[in-house]
């Protein structure tokens, strides 16, 4: 004797209801997969039970599924404000699910909910955290010399200024030293000009001349001899001419 035919409306029992729903359940995702092997074809399978409880299968991924399934959805004669919803709706969807992964990255790396994580995670997530201790470590040494150039630089800088002040004071010593000896050289050429044009103006001394006569020896010596010179050779020369 067959089973009869089984009236589809809501099972009123919640026990026979909850193991009515795992069979089905347990059989449409046995059956989807069975649909995806056999015939090669791409099968999404989502499924919420009355609790709330998510059961899925996707013989090629999830989300690569709806994608697919949003781009053959739409044609270009749909309205193109709902295009435009449904690509900013999917664009929400991604920044949600890497800021969700980011935050579950950053939980792990401060230690918390480690336990779900598997022994190849684990090592994954030592490795990023050793290559951010040496980024660290490098970055603090960077700082460290960027820090001591600078102050090498302060240094050099005062140095400079130092050198520039001092190199400037001896400038202005050599420059009063110049200005001293081209005054005197100006002053020592001008005493030269003076004594050279004051000898100019010296008369010759007479050249000799043969003389003859008393008189106009004497006449000729005077203007060169003093005046008690020449009395004193004439009274000389009278008294000699009188003996």
């Amino acid at each position: 004797m067959g089973r009869g035919r089984v009236e589809l409306k809501r099972i009123e029992n919640k026990i026979n209801r909850q193991v009515t729903f795992s069979k089905r359940r347990n059989g449409l995702l046995k059956k989807a997969y069975e649909l995806s092997v056999l015939c090669d074809a791409e099968v999404a399978l989502i499924i919420f039970s009355s609790r709330g409880k998510l059961y899925e299968f996707s013989s090629a991924g999830m989300t690569q599924t709806l994608e697919r399934y949003q781009r053959s959805s739409y044609t270009p004669h749909d309205n193109p404000i709902k295009q435009e919803t449904e690509c900013w709706y999917e664009e929400v969807s991604k920044l949600r699910a890497k800021h969700d992964s980011l935050l579950r990255t950053q939980r792990h790396l401060l230690g918390e909910d480690l336990g779900p994580l598997s022994v190849k995670e684990l090592q994954n997530l030592e490795k990023q955290l050793e290559g951010a201790l040496t980024l660290a470590r490098q970055r603090k040494i960077m700082i460290e010399q960027l820090e001591h150039l600078r102050k090498k630089e302060r240094q050099l800088g005062d140095l400079n200024l130092q050198l520039r002040d001092k190199l400037q004071k001896e400038g202005e010593n050599l420059k009063a030293i110049q200005d001293f000896w081209s005054s005197n050289t100006v002053q020592a050429g001008n005493n030269n000009f003076l004594h050279s044009s004051q000898a100019g103006h010296i008369d010759p001394p007479p050249e000799p001349i043969l003389q003859i006569g008393y008189q106009h020896y004497v006449a000729a010596e005077s203007a060169y001899v003093p005046k008690t010179m020449a009395m004193a050779a004439e009274t000389n020369f009278i008294q000699g001419w009188v003996l």
